[in-house]
């Protein structure tokens, strides 16, 4: 049986990001139907504007700041793979589609710096 860890500073010690100020998660889709029309592309545009930016949360050493505000996620679908590339910013529930990588830089900009979303790209947004 594993042991269930209680101690806040030993899960620190443990996973760091525990301490990271962060605001957003974002999902790139990145599977058969997302990779065809870019989705590796994206995902890269997003992981190097946001390191370059100092805001994606993760390992120094990978290029990441372990205080960033922001995580990014590689996943294989969030659902709607036919009108990819699929990204979804959680915890805003804001679901873009068609986001190709010259798009990226507009999304971290408004979205994630300033809060606004980028309508010409978006789906659905989660209202509270």
């Amino acid at each position: 049986m594993k042991k269930f860890i209680t101690d806040r500073e030993q899960l620190e010690k443990l996973a760091p990001m525990l301490k990271a100020p962060i605001k957003r998660q974002v999902f790139v889709c990145t599977g058969k139907s997302c990779e065809a029309v870019g989705g590796k592309e994206v995902m890269a545009e997003f992981a190097r504007i946001l390191e370059e930016k100092g805001i994606r949360q993760g390992k120094e050493s990978k290029g990441r700041n372990p205080m960033g505000s922001c995580v990014l996620t590689e996943c294989g679908s969030i659902g709607f793979c036919s009108i990819g590339t699929a990204v979804m910013v959680y915890p805003d529930g804001t679901l873009y589609g068609q986001v190709q990588p010259e798009d990226v830089a507009e999304i971290v900009e408004e979205h994630l710096e300033k809060g606004t979303v980028v309508e010409r790209l978006a789906l659905i947004e989660l209202k509270g």
